[in-house]
């Protein structure tokens, strides 16, 4: 489940997205993020009737590595719980053939009371369309597009980051507050993006909401990474909030700057500023330590 940006209705600017299969409706899927059912992911079944929640961004995918993290839902919104682990195929739209056997995923989790998510890798080089069925879940899948890379406007892996002014403790740039991370802003503010990407390090850009994000992702995966900055001192963080006041109505520039119609979204480059992973809608803090060694 992924925030999405809905440049048409600014008040309504980041919503999540829940694309593909699943039949729950907006509203039970809002309130599900906040449940108040056990929070401990415990093992828990699959079945046809529960559907797979896509957490990635339907139009953002090209040819190379493809990232898929799903969590799964009934009637009453997002599950708390699941199996340990998840297995499943890709498959042709167009003629149900199987074009990647045996995908095996993890359950993961960013705490209590956050659904759990299996993330799914795969390679695919082909621009088309395909489905991801998991073993149990519903016969149908999870459907998804690879796209043309001319068609990308967001930076993608193999990319240059663009050097922007993002915010910083002693400049706003005009965003206020330019953290809402909670109770104080995050230590990801003490220089801009371009000038990280002038250091000759691996920069880790990280944009998300945490006094904003409707599912409750962003300050976990912000606390996340904070957490692993302690450790890698040899890399350079910057965050970037997505709205320009706490009204929550007009994005901050640098949103627009990246083109991005979804959130939270991390980047990860190498020491020539070029983007090496990119991670959308919901990542666990062990996914980017690991493109980082």
């Amino acid at each position: 489940m992924t925030e999405s940006i809905i440049r048409g209705s600014r008040r309504q600017l980041l919503q999540v997205g829940v694309v593909g299969t699943s039949v729950l409706t907006l509203s039970r899927l809002l309130s599900a993020c906040g449940g108040s059912a056990s929070s401990d992911p415990l093992d828990g079944p699959i079945s046809q009737n529960m559907a797979l929640v896509q957490r990635w961004v339907p139009d953002q995918i090209g040819p190379g590595a493809v990232r898929l993290p799903i969590s799964l839902a009934d009637n009453a919104g997002l599950l708390l719980k699941g199996p340990r682990v998840l297995t499943g195929d890709i498959r042709s739209v167009t003629d149900d053939s199987v074009v990647v056997k045996g995908l095996t995923a993890q359950r993961a989790s960013l705490g209590e009371g956050l659904a759990p998510f299996w993330v799914f890798n795969t390679t695919l080089e082909t621009v088309a369309f395909f489905t991801l069925v998991v073993d149990g879940g519903p016969a149908d899948g999870a459907a998804f597009q690879v796209s043309d890379p001319s068609t990308l406007v967001v930076p993608r892996p193999s990319d240059r980051l663009p050097a922007l002014d993002t915010p910083t403790a002693d400049n706003h740039q005009g965003v206020e507050p330019y953290c809402t991370q909670m109770p104080e802003p995050c230590p990801f503010h003490e220089m801009t993006l371009a000038e990280a990407l002038q250091k000759s390090q691996r920069v880790v850009l990280i944009v998300g909401t945490p006094a904003h994000c409707q599912t409750g992702v962003c300050a976990p995966v912000l606390d996340g990474m904070v957490t692993m900055s302690k450790d890698l001192t040899d890399v350079i963080f910057i965050h970037a909030d997505v709205y320009l006041d706490d009204t929550a109505t007009t994005v901050a520039p640098t949103v627009e700057q990246l083109k991005l119609t979804f959130e939270p979204v991390v980047w990860v480059t190498d020491i020539g500023g070029v983007i090496t992973h990119r991670f959308e809608g919901v990542w666990h803090p062990d996914e980017v330590r690991q493109a980082l060694i």
